[in-house]
């Protein structure tokens, strides 16, 4: 089950030409159940960019941050290859961590490259600053990214009541 900013990150892979595969249940175990989950698995067909990302909301310490997100690569660099069966995949990938909570100047995490939140949603504003809702509105099957888009747009006061401010 994905929780916002996975569903967000999906959306956003979406819209920007990726296939897109979320909460991917991967090593099937003999007894029943699986080995784990991958957050994200992303292939942009043209660019042949293939990317794993690992969201968290967490606000745990680094010792243990680096220990479940080296878990969570490794288990990508197993798995990920075989979700594309068929497809030329390039020989190495992205993984990142995307995480909300936390700073400082780290830029890596378990092995994969470590991205804020903050950056994240930073990225999507400029681009959708770019691109009017009135000429080229975000499907209304990425309702996350439509409402940053309407955010992006609409975000500075007009001086008119609101909804509740009457």
């Amino acid at each position: 089950m994905s929780n916002h900013l996975e569903q967000l990150t999906a959306e956003w892979l979406e819209y920007r030409g990726y296939f897109v595969r979320q909460s991917v249940l991967v090593g099937k175990r003999e007894k029943g159940g699986f080995e784990g989950e991958l957050d994200i698995v992303a292939l942009n067909p043209v660019t042949r960019h293939l990317l794993h990302v690992e969201c968290s909301l967490d606000a745990d310490p680094w010792e243990k941050r680096e220990h479940r997100f080296t878990a969570k690569f490794e288990r990508g660099r197993r798995y990920v290859p075989s979700l594309f069966d068929g497809l030329d995949l390039p020989a190495e990938f992205d993984q990142v961590a995307l995480l909300q909570m936390g700073g400082g100047e780290r830029t890596t995490l378990g092995g994969g490259r470590l991205v804020w939140v903050a950056d994240f949603i930073s990225e999507i504003v400029e681009h959708l600053r770019q691109h009017r809702p009135d000429r080229s509105a975000i499907p209304s099957t990425l309702p996350l990214l439509r409402t940053l888009q309407l955010a992006a747009h609409f975000s500075s006061s007009r001086g008119r009541p609101g909804l509740i401010s009457g």
